[in-house]
């Protein structure tokens, strides 16, 4: 009996236990920015509000406010992840979603991350209209 395998959420071909949910579970597993997006992306569509939160970079993870993070990921339907770019350290990407009155919409963003000490982190991001 084969077993039926969805892709993970952050549009890779592997399932989720085997993309995404490993990086939730150690974050040191992201070898690159793009696969800590990914992983983050991912977060948002499990609810994963701790992970989102450590995942941040040290010098601004005080200024993220876990609540609004946890809204933000309850109130949207995730949709779909398109990265348009990805550098050692930049991802722009699209995050398609639903929010809380079900219209669509895009969250275009060119994010930067930093590693330390081989754990990469996310920085900030610059939304792109």
């Amino acid at each position: 009996m084969t077993k039926y395998t969805n892709k993970c959420y952050c549009g890779n071909s592997l399932p989720y236990e085997e993309c995404c949910q490993r990086i939730h579970l150690n974050q040191q597993k992201a070898l690159s920015s793009e696969q800590l997006m990914r992983a983050r992306y991912s977060a948002f569509v499990v609810q994963n509000i701790d992970f989102l939160y450590n995942s941040f970079h040290p010098t601004t993870r005080n200024f993220q406010d876990k609540k609004e993070i946890e809204m933000w990921a309850k109130e949207s339907k995730w949709m779909q992840l398109h990265i348009l770019t990805s550098t050692t350290s930049v991802v722009e990407f699209e995050a398609h979603y639903l929010d809380a009155q079900l219209n669509l919409q895009i969250h275009h963003e060119r994010s930067n991350f930093k590693q330390i000490k081989g754990v990469w982190y996310y920085v900030d991001g610059d939304l792109i209209a």
